[in-house]
C-alpha cells in the first residue's frame, strides 16, 4: 500500500503502517503543519485539543523553536555534528537545514523508529551527502551507534550535540538506563540537549494526556518534574538560562507567542560536556 497526499507527486510506502492507529510522531507532524499524517492522527490532534489539551499545537511548535534555537546555540560552540533521536516526521525547519544553512559541511544524524518519519526523511535528504537516517529505536543505542550511517556522518572523537527533544516522554525511567550509552562516546565539547514533558503546574492537564495516550495510541507518556530533569544533565554544565520552560530557554521575536511559558507543558534545557 502507498500513502500519498497532497501536491506532492512521490509516494510513500507504508505497507507496515497502522494507518487507523494515531501515532505520536505523526500527531506531532500536524500539530506543526506538517502533511505526512493520517485521518486517525488529526482526528486524534483535534480530540486532545477540544477535552484533553487545548495546547497541544503550541507545545509542538514551541518544541520546534526550541529545537532550532539549540542547533545555532551548538554551532556557536563550534559544533557541526548533530544526532538527533527521536527525529519524527520531516517538516520545515529540519536541524540539517539550520545547520547546514550557517555550515553546509555540518553532519546530521537522524534516528527513529517510525516507518513514515524514515520514509519522507529519507525522500528529503536524496542528493545531502552530509545527512541520513536511521530506522532504529532510541532505545537501542548500540543499534545506533554501531549503524553504517553512524560510521560514516559522525566523528565520535570530535564533539557531538546529542538532540532528544520531545522524545524522552515516550521512554520509561526503567528503560531511561539505557539512554546512557549516548553520553558515553560524547567527546569533552560535546552538547546535551533535553526537552520533555512535564505534568508541574498543569497536573490535571497532564492526567489528562496519560489517559488519552494510553486508551488511544500506540505510545505511552512519562511525565518529569523540573528535578528530574535537572538530573538528566548531570555530568554535564548546565548552560544558562538552566532548565526552563521551552519557550524560555533564550528566546527570539520569530518564536511562537499567545500563550503562557508553563502552557507549553515542557522543560527545556542544553548542557555542555566537559573534560573529566
Amino acid at each position: 500500500m502507498a500513502w500519498r497526499r497532497g501536491c506532492e507527486a512521490w509516494l510513500v510506502d507504508v505497507t507496515e503502517v497502522d494507518c487507523t492507529t494515531p501515532n505520536a510522531a505523526r500527531i506531532y507532524d500536524y500539530d506543526l503543519g506538517g502533511e505526512h499524517n493520517f485521518a486517525a492522527d488529526r482526528a486524534a490532534s483535534e480530540e486532545i485539543q477540544r477535552t484533553v489539551a487545548p495546547t497541544g499545537p503550541f507545545i509542538a511548535r514551541a518544541n520546534r523553536a526550541f529545537l532550532q534555537r539549540a542547533v545555532r546555540f551548538c554551532l556557536d560552540q563550534g559544533i557541526d555534528q548533530f544526532l538527533d533521536l527521536g527525529s519524527g516526521i520531516p517538516t520545515v525547519g529540519n536541524v540539517h537545514e539550520i545547520a547546514q544553512d550557517r555550515q553546509p559541511g555540518a553532519r546530521v544524524l537522524y534516528v527513529d523508529v517510525e516507518p513514515v518519519a524514515v520514509a519522507t526523511t529519507r525522500h528529503l535528504l536524496e542528493g545531502n551527502d552530509h545527512a541520513g537516517v536511521v530506522h532504529a529505536d532510541v532505545r537501542d543505542p548500540d543499534a545506533v551507534l554501531d549503524s553504517p550511517e553512524a560510521a560514516s556522518l559522525l566523528d565520535f572523537s570530535r564533539p557531538v550535540a546529542l538532540l532528544t527533544v520531545a522524545v524522552l516522554h515516550y521512554i520509561t525511567p526503567q528503560e531511561q538506563t539505557r539512554m546512557h550509552r549516548y553520553r558515553e562516546v560524547l567527546a569533552p565539547g560535546s552538547a546535551v540537549v533535553i526537552s520533555t514533558l512535564t505534568a508541574d503546574e498543569r497536573a490535571e492537564e497532564a492526567e489528562r494526556v496519560e489517559r488519552f495516550f494510553a486508551e488511544n495510541a500506540d505510545t505511552q507518556v512519562t511525565f518529569r518534574t523540573r528535578d528530574e530533569v535537572l538530573a538528566l544533565f548531570d555530568g554535564t554544565e548546565l548552560v544558562s538560562p538552566g532548565v526552563v520552560w521551552t519557550p524560555q530557554w533564550r528566546p527570539d521575536p520569530a518564536d511562537p507567542a499567545g500563550w503562557e511559558p508553563h502552557r507549553a507543558g515542557c522543560w527545556a534545557g542544553v548542557g555542555l560536556v566537559r573534560e573529566p
